[in-house]
Parts: C-alpha cells; sequence; structure tokens
C-alpha cells in the first residue's frame, strides 16, 4: 500500500482556484454540447492534463502531486459543479491510478510506467465487468493465458467508459485457464496491446459524455504487466472504497450547482418583494439541510479511509464494518442527489425544466437518476445484507 501526505493547505486553496477558472472557461461552456451529442469531453480532459491533474494521485517521490483521497475527491466534487461526465470520467481514471499507486509494490515495470504517466498524462480506463457474470467484479470468466513471459487476454467487456479515448487499460481475469473465477489478477494494458471491436452503444439518459459503450477486447502483453497483487485485495483495499467516495463526492458536486441554481431564483423572486420572502425560501432551507447531511456522510468516510490508509496496515479492511459503510455512502447519495436536484427544480421552476435555459437542471436531474445503476444498488443492498449476517454487533 503507498501512503500520502497532505500538501501544503496553501498550494492546494491555490490548486482548487484554477481548477474552478477551468470549470468556468472551459469544462462548463462545453458540458451542454458533450451531454446532447454524447461525446467524449476532450476540452475538459485536455485541461486537466495541463494543470497535470491525471497523476496528482501519484507521490511526489514519483513526480506527482501527492495528493490524499480526501483532496483527490475534492477535485472531483468540484468538476461535479460543472460537467458531471467530465467529472465521473477523471473519478473513474483516479480509480486505476490509485490500484498501480498502491499495490505495484517495487515492480520495476510499475516504477517506470508511472513516470510514464506523469510526463505523459496519459488516461486510464477500466474494464472490470463482463458479460456472463452479471456485473460481480469478484468474478470472471476470461484468463490470462500465459506463453512463456508474454500473455494473451480476451474478454467480453459490457461497458468500457472512454474505451476508445483512454492510452491505457487496467483489465481483470483470471489468474490462468485453470484457476477459478474468483482468483483474479488486474493487468495493465497499452493502447498499442489491445483492440477494441464495439459491441454496444451509449445513448442514454445521462452521463452522456462518458462514451461507456461495450467492447470485445483482444490483447497480448507480458506478464510484468500483471499487478503482483491479488485483485481481491486491490478491490478491498483501493477499488470499492476509492470508487464509492470519489463517486459520492462528484455526485455532491452535481447536487450543490443544482441547489446553487435554486439559490439564484430565491434571491431573484426576493428582490422583487422585500418585505416578504419567497415561499420558495423555506424549500430552499430544506434543500440546502439534505445536501449538507449528504456532505457529511462523504466526509465522515473519507476521513475514515485515510485514517487506514495512513495505518498502512492491510488487515484494516478485511473489517466487514468498513465495507458496509463504504458501500452506504454509496447508496444514500445516489439516493439523496435524486432528492435535492428533485427539490431544486421545483424551487427554480419551469426554466429548470427547459433545456435551452440558463438555468436548466435537465442534466443535472438525468445524471442523478443514473447514479443507483452505477454498481446497482440493489446488488450492493443484497452484499451489505450477506455483511451484517457475519458482522459483529457494534455499540
Amino acid at each position: 500500500m503507498s501512503t500520502h501526505e497532505s500538501i501544503n493547505s496553501d498550494d492546494f486553496n491555490a490548486l482548487k482556484i484554477k481548477i474552478h477558472k477551468v470549470g468556468r472557461e472551459i469544462i462548463a461552456p462545453h458540458a451542454h454540447d458533450v451531454d446532447i451529442n454524447a461525446r467524449f469531453p476532450s476540452e475538459s480532459i485536455n485541461a486537466l492534463k495541463e494543470l497535470k491533474l491525471l497523476s496528482a494521485y501519484v507521490p511526489k517521490a514519483q513526480g506527482g502531486m501527492g495528493l490524499n483521497i480526501i483532496q483527490i475527491a475534492k477535485i472531483c466534487e468540484i468538476l461535479g459543479h460543472y460537467c458531471g461526465s467530465s467529472a465521473m470520467i477523471y473519478s473513474m481514471h483516479m480509480i486505476q491510478v490509485a490500484c498501480v499507486v498502491n499495490h505495484s509494490g517495487e515492480s520495476a515495470y510499475f516504477k517506470t510506467y508511472i513516470k510514464k504517466l506523469v510526463a505523459e498524462q496519459r488516461l486510464m480506463a477500466s474494464a472490470t465487468t463482463e458479460i456472463g457474470v452479471g456485473g460481480d467484479l469478484r468474478s470472471s470468466i476470461c484468463a490470462v493465458e500465459l506463453n512463456g513471459d508474454n500473455f494473451k487476454l480476451a474478454k467480453e467487456a459490457p461497458v468500457i467508459s472512454y474505451g476508445m479515448d483512454a492510452d491505457d487499460l487496467m483489465i481483470t481475469a483470471r489468474r490462468n485457464a485453470d484457476a477459478a473465477k474468483s482468483d483474479q489478477v488486474h493487468v495493465l494494458l497499452h493502447k498499442d496491446q489491445y483492440t477494441l471491436e464495439q459491441i454496444s452503444g451509449w445513448d442514454t439518459l445521462g452521463f452522456r459524455g462518458t462514451c461507456s459503450s461495450g467492447f470485445n477486447v483482444s490483447a497480448t502483453g507480458s506478464k510484468e504487466q500483471i499487478l503482483p497483487v491479488p485483485f481481491a485485495d486491490i478491490l478491498s483495499q483501493t477499488m470499492h472504497p476509492f470508487a464509492h467516495l470519489t463517486w459520492a463526492s462528484l455526485w455532491s458536486g452535481i447536487a450543490a450547482d443544482a441547489v446553487n441554481i435554486a439559490r439564484a431564483s430565491v434571491k431573484k423572486a426576493a428582490l422583487q418583494n422585500i418585505e416578504m420572502p419567497p415561499i420558495s425560501a423555506i424549500r430552499l432551507g430544506e434543500v440546502d439541510s439534505i445536501l449538507q447531511t449528504m456532505r457529511n456522510n462523504i466526509t465522515v468516510a473519507l476521513e475514515e479511509y485515510q485514517q487506514l490508509l495512513q495505518q498502512n496496515d492491510a488487515n484494516a479492511f478485511t473489517n466487514f464494518g468498513f465495507g458496509i459503510r463504504i458501500n452506504n455512502v454509496k447508496i444514500a447519495s445516489s439516493q439523496l442527489i435524486v432528492d435535492i436536484v428533485g427539490q431544486a427544480m421545483l424551487i427554480a421552476g419551469i426554466s429548470s425544466y427547459r433545456n435551452n435555459s440558463k438555468t436548466s437542471l435537465s442534466r443535472h436531474i438525468r445524471d442523478a437518476y443514473g447514479t443507483a445503476l452505477m454498481v446497482n444498488n440493489d446488488r450492493i443492498m443484497l452484499h451489505n445484507s450477506t455483511l451484517l449476517l457475519m458482522h459483529k454487533e457494534e455499540t
């Protein structure tokens, strides 16, 4: 496991100002076009590359910024204010970066790759789900087929977000052809090592710019490209908490932007009659309270995860209670964002319902309804129910 120390708070505050500037001047102006055309937000990602944010989680000793999970989550939240798809792509990329940084150990190959990631700001995608396993990340049909020091790999992936635009691909598979479905490894592939045959499109309600089509993946590579840690450990220690916490954070950014639009509407109404606050002011107070609850839940979970990472104790992640709490953050956040954006629309009125309005919340509400489906909440609830039966009662 890799640990991170927070950078100077003044430096991070300066970085946040730069990200907000990029958000206002580059990301937000293209968000509607990205959404309506379901296209990759190249302007957003190029701007983030310019700020060296694609390697922000890489420790300073390896050339990165050395940001910790709390700071990465804050960046995701900020990006969520401007474009949900851009924020989601950044979050999914950082999940893969964290997997490599936290689990590559002393591998010379991965040390070299991390330097390349920093220098070239390479975009990493992920292929963890597979047709035939029902969305279970802990089960693979495909296998790494080793031949000496080299391997070949073929996988039917129902979803690879921004697959055609990524520079590298992290893919899961069985350790070998004789391995059990749950005996998995995590493999890094470079664009010149794999081909993608598209098997489904991405014409969806929300998060349209993530371009999460399905593909048949055919790849070859060297066995040194396999992370030296079982995927089960990578999932529990990094991928699972990192994903749910950064996703929830960017969702809170989307929700906060919706509340900001609602607040502006209430202020405008209040100026028309300074003697009597509009009735919508009461609803604004209510929705702001819900947003605070959402943020507080995420903050508590982020601080717990950061503490566990600082302990550098892999056994700490075997605690059922931690896994349950991280799952609950995802479930609660995906439900609260729908409530928050829905209430913001009631406050802002019919203008928020129009697609061509400056105060439109159409994209916000469509993105909000996708959050419960990203690792389906029912699947997570079922998993939690099993964990709760095995977990000792807490007092």
